[in-house]
């Protein structure tokens, strides 16, 4: 139980190479997946029929114990940290700089997921992956992308494809040629992207406005997905 508490912090899933996730569809989608289970517990083994040999039995009380929502859902899944593959560039690459809240995160997963972005390339200050919260929002999707932290200057720098910023004076993303392969890259919530890295930023793109300029700018996860929308679209 103690384990499983201190997986709460990054520093911890980082040394024992372990997170947690929660909800009866996220861990049947983790146990469909190449993620490796270490413990998955339970109140009712009736209401979890998916075949698990870690699997264990607790009680309520146990499982409110471990758990860091509020109201435990009744079963909770302990796995192991998936290593970060090569990345490739024979397809479009999202890149994150500087993403704080974990809800924005876990949805722009579950967008790669969903448009088939393999690779999504995260600054070393966003949000951690295997945040709880994080890991909600993506319902399973964590599974089936490629994340990884790195130096995005150095990454950018030794790219070959050309690099597409979310900017809000930057070009209409309808008007714009896209090609069939680059990197987008979308900045930190309240201030966007970073001198380092606009600085590699070859062209600059937006969702455009046309209600009024009260609203100061789109949820990243919105326009993320108006974003990668559009790309798929022009292929």
């Amino acid at each position: 139980m103690k384990l499983i508490k201190s997986l709460q912090q990054k520093k911890y899933r980082n040394e024992h190479g372990l997170f947690v996730i929660e909800g009866k569809k996220a861990l049947e989608e983790l146990l469909a997946s190449v993620i490796l289970p270490y413990k998955v517990y339970v109140t009712n083994t009736a209401n979890f029929n998916v075949k698990c040999d870690c699997l264990q039995l607790v009680s309520a009380k146990e499982l409110q114990q471990m758990s860091a929502l509020k109201n435990s859902n009744g079963v909770l899944g302990v796995f192991h940290i998936l290593p970060s593959e090569p990345i490739g560039f024979k397809d479009w690459i999202l890149v994150l700089d500087g993403i704080q809240d974990p809800g924005n995160l876990g949805t722009i997963i579950r967008l790669c997921d969903w448009f088939g972005i393999s690779s999504l390339v995260c600054s070393q200050d966003t949000v951690d992956c295997y945040n709880p919260k994080v890991l909600q929002a993506t319902m399973g999707s964590i599974a089936r992308v490629n994340i990884s932290y790195t130096d995005l200057s150095l990454f950018l720098q030794g790219n070959i494809l050309p690099v597409y910023g979310s900017f809000m004076n930057g070009a209409s993303v309808y008007e714009s040629e896209l090609p069939e392969k680059g990197i987008l890259v979308m900045g930190n919530e309240g201030n966007g992207i970073s001198d380092a890295v606009t600085q590699f930023c070859t062209y600059g793109i937006s969702v455009p406005q046309y209600g009024k300029a009260t609203t100061e700018s789109l949820n990243v996860g919105t326009a993320s997905a108006i974003l990668l929308n559009e790309i798929r679209r022009k292929e």
